[in-house]
């Protein structure tokens, strides 16, 4: 009889914490409209090298696939529950005269850690808007080690550029916890683990929405997780 009891306590505690944990925000950024055209980077000989033959790299502004799904847009819970800083750093990397990925999320007081991969010198000169957030301007050697960063306050959207080459841009969206993504090639996206609970979530596209203020949805998120899709549109 005990260990019928316990066993039904044990069951009981699983279902209570599986219910507090929540489950997974999936969802989709949609472009509606035509954007317009990309331009292609003024890329020096040296830099020229560095690409595959056949690719001609242009600007990122609208990174849409066929279906109208949006890459590259910044998706988070807006005053969500705190979460410890992660011990994983985010990573920008310099691959053929380009950062990659053109957008990254990161936790205030998280590393973030930028490569370069190419054997080009670049410099990193991040240039944070938001007072209290300290710019730094730093060589990197062709190959070289990999310099780090980290800031404190929440930022949308935190600019990377490289002097050297002035077409070279990244940006960072920088928030108070661990609750956000960035939508994939074809618009999708998976916040992972959020507890149980009615929350407000933004949908944030760097050209569309440059101040930094962008979509905001309300979605439940329940045992199954919850569903959150945008329509980013450009065609008023």
């Amino acid at each position: 009889m005990i260990k019928k009891v316990t066993m039904f306590a044990s069951l009981a505690l699983v279902l209570g914490l599986h219910s507090a944990l929540g489950g997974d925000i999936t969802g989709k950024v949609t472009l509606k409209g035509a954007p317009p055209a990309e331009v292609n980077l003024p890329f020096d000989a040296l830099c020229k090298r560095t690409v595959k033959p056949g690719v001609t790299p242009t600007t990122r502004f609208y990174a849409a696939d066929a279906s109208g799904g949006l890459a590259d847009v910044f998706v988070y819970l807006k005053k969500a529950p705190a979460t410890p800083t992660p011990s994983e750093a985010a990573v920008l990397d310099q691959v053929s005269c380009e950062y990659s990925p053109y957008v990254v999320g990161a936790q205030v007081g998280q590393t973030i850690l930028v490569k370069n991969s190419d054997p080009v010198l670049h410099n990193v000169h991040p240039t944070p808007k938001v007072s209290g957030n300290k710019e730094h301007n730093k060589a990197q050697l062709p190959k070289g080690p990999a310099l780090s960063f980290s800031w404190d306050n929440p930022e949308l959207f935190l600019r990377f550029k490289c002097d050297v080459h002035p077409w070279m841009f990244a940006y960072v969206g920088l928030v108070e916890h661990s609750y956000f993504a960035v939508t994939k090639e074809d618009g999708t996206f998976t916040i992972k683990n959020i507890p149980a609970g009615d929350y407000e979530i933004e949908a944030v596209h760097r050209k569309t929405h440059p101040n930094g203020k962008g979509i905001v949805s309300k979605v439940t998120v329940g045992a199954d997780g919850g569903q959150a899709d945008f329509v980013v549109d450009i065609s008023k």
